[in-house]
């Protein structure tokens, strides 16, 4: 399919006027019916539209339209313009915030300092389109308004959608590290409470004193001694 030139129907009436293109050489090359270029050239269509030249514009020459007025069955083609402007970059900035609802984000801002502390500030800022001073005050409570504030869910206040926040804390929360210290007591596992505890081992009885033998043999003697007397 043939690219239309910049505007078909007065590049087709400057065609029709100053050239001797067939209806349908014209019409392939503005992507019109050639009907509609019969009509064009009858005057019953595209009235009070002024010509444009389409060799002035760059996207004919003289020589393709010498060549198609010699020849009918050539088909016209739109040039490929000398100079490329690059597409502009759409600029990333903060959400845009309706008048109506923008005394409202000091509102929002608090609810997602107080119940989402992961979230960046860039990603707050998105969320809500505000300002990085804004948020820090407001952490701060050196915001002017600070009394006043009340938390406000962004997505009730229509700031931003459910989706755009889901999407805002999964990702902070997937760069944020895993504290393990932070976490509670975890449970044992089955086989380690299940294991009986282990009985206290008895104390190994000390080894005996030694033995006085001259103390033992003065108890004998005196024993010995006793016997004989009652004898």
């Amino acid at each position: 399919m043939n690219t239309a030139p910049l505007m078909p129907k007065a590049t087709a009436v400057w065609l029709v006027e100053n050239t001797a293109l067939s209806f349908d050489q014209i019409a392939l090359f503005c992507n019109l019916h050639p009907l509609e270029v019969k009509a064009i050239a009858d005057g019953d269509a595209a009235q009070g539209i002024k010509g444009l030249d389409p060799v002035v514009t760059g996207q004919l020459t003289r020589e393709q339209i010498a060549q198609g007025e010699s020849d009918p069955d050539m088909k016209l083609k739109v040039s490929d313009p000398k100079v490329r402007l690059p597409q502009p970059k759409s600029k990333k900035g903060p959400r845009y915030t309706p008048v109506s609802r923008r005394q409202d984000r000091p509102n929002a801002i608090l609810w997602l300092v107080r119940n989402h502390p992961e979230l960046k500030d860039a990603q707050i800022m998105r969320l809500v389109g505000t300002t990085k001073s804004t948020i820090e005050s407001i952490r701060e409570r050196t915001h002017w308004n600070a009394a006043n504030l009340q938390p406000m869910d962004p997505v009730t206040l229509g700031l931003c959608s459910q989706i755009d926040l889901d999407l805002e804390v999964h990702r902070a929360a997937k760069e944020k590290p895993v504290d393990h210290t932070a976490q509670g007591a975890t449970l044992l596992p089955a086989s380690e409470t299940t294991i009986r505890p282990r009985e206290p081992e008895l104390e190994e009885k000390k080894p005996s004193e030694e033995l006085n033998v001259d103390a033992v043999f003065a108890k004998l003697k005196q024993i010995g001694g006793g016997k004989s007397s009652e004898e």
